[in-house]
């Protein structure tokens, strides 16, 4: 399995990263073992959580996915051969922000909850325009420094604030975002590709992106609003993509999954898997067949005239 560096850290990550989202959510710990046993036995390596996943479910206060994970890691004893990511900065238990303080206290709950001694990739999972960007660096050099964090990624930062958070780390030596983690997808084009994506090139800044398939959109498993009630992800999630444009791309998907004998989920995370600035899309699988459909999405490469199918379907900016 080809492993390529993220940005320009010591990470060396395959071409597919788990989402835990799933993780005590839709996924019970049993179903979690396997998956990430199954996951790591195909040579991936990068599983991507958030201490705030799952508060959104009734009854949850977050942490459930990292708890997962962590109990998984000391059980199966396979934490060299993982990279875990997680973030912090998202409302948890009534705490949210990058603050200097809150940054140190969410680590030490989150290196808990996970078991381990250390976090690989530990990300701002979203601005905080009220903390200096000096404040929050600092944070994370110290973490560096205690050899509690790797390196540090971003994620749903504007190319201006990612920018300017890069020329900080740069004029006081402080530690500098490796990766950015946007929503991205062959669906949502637009926000990425005209100023982040240009940016992520030029400073060699990894990409990891989410929604990669479309919270199961590009899947094709829903193609009318009678589709989008049937999962715990459809309703109000999923019905934003059903319009013509969104079957157009569909339509595309199918055609180019038919002449490779593939599926649309497969050839969504191939065609993210081709831009020169992804280094690896995030996707979730809930069962042992959704995982092995993604998994084999890293061993389809798809030809110009299927890429220009894709591109030329997906190009028109989303509907607002």
């Amino acid at each position: 399995m080809k492993r390529q560096r993220l940005g320009n850290s010591e990470l060396e990550i395959a071409p597919l990263a788990f989402g835990g989202n799933v993780f005590g959510w839709t996924v019970d710990e049993q179903t979690s073992f396997e998956l990430l046993d199954a996951f790591v036995e195909a040579a991936f390596n990068l599983v991507d959580t958030a201490d705030m996943y799952s508060t959104w479910a009734s009854g949850h206060q977050g942490g459930e996915s990292e708890t997962i994970i962590g109990r998984w890691l000391k059980a199966s004893g396979k934490r060299e051969r993982v990279i875990v990511a997680t973030k912090v900065g998202m409302e948890m238990r009534g705490q949210k922000g990058l603050s200097k303080s809150h940054i140190l206290r969410s680590a030490e709950d989150s290196l808990r909850r996970l078991q381990t001694d250390y976090i690989d990739l530990y990300q701002s999972h979203r601005d905080d325009p009220e903390t200096p960007l000096e404040e929050t660096l600092e944070a994370y050099a110290e973490l560096m420094r205690q050899g509690k964090v790797r390196a540090i990624g971003a994620s749903n930062y504007s190319a201006k604030r990612l920018e300017e958070s890069l020329l900080v780390s740069h004029e006081n030596g402080l530690p500098g975002y490796e990766s950015l983690q946007p929503l991205y997808n062959l669906y949502d084009r637009e926000a990425f590709e005209a100023e982040l994506e240009p940016l992520c090139l030029e400073k060699n800044i990894g990409v990891i992106s989410y929604f990669s398939l479309a919270s199961g959109f590009l899947s094709g498993k829903y193609r009318s609003e009678r589709d989008a009630d049937k999962s715990a992800r459809g309703g109000g999630v999923v019905k934003k993509y059903l319009n013509e444009r969104g079957h157009s791309i569909l339509n595309a998907l199918d055609e180019v999954s038919a002449r490779l004998r593939s599926t649309p989920a497969c050839v969504a995370l191939a065609w993210l898997m081709a831009r020169p600035s992804v280094t690896a899309p995030i996707a979730s699988a809930t069962s042992l067949e959704q995982l092995n459909d993604l998994i084999e999405a890293a061993k389809l490469e798809l030809d110009e005239s299927s890429l220009a199918l894709l591109d030329e379907a997906s190009a028109t900016p989303a509907p607002h």
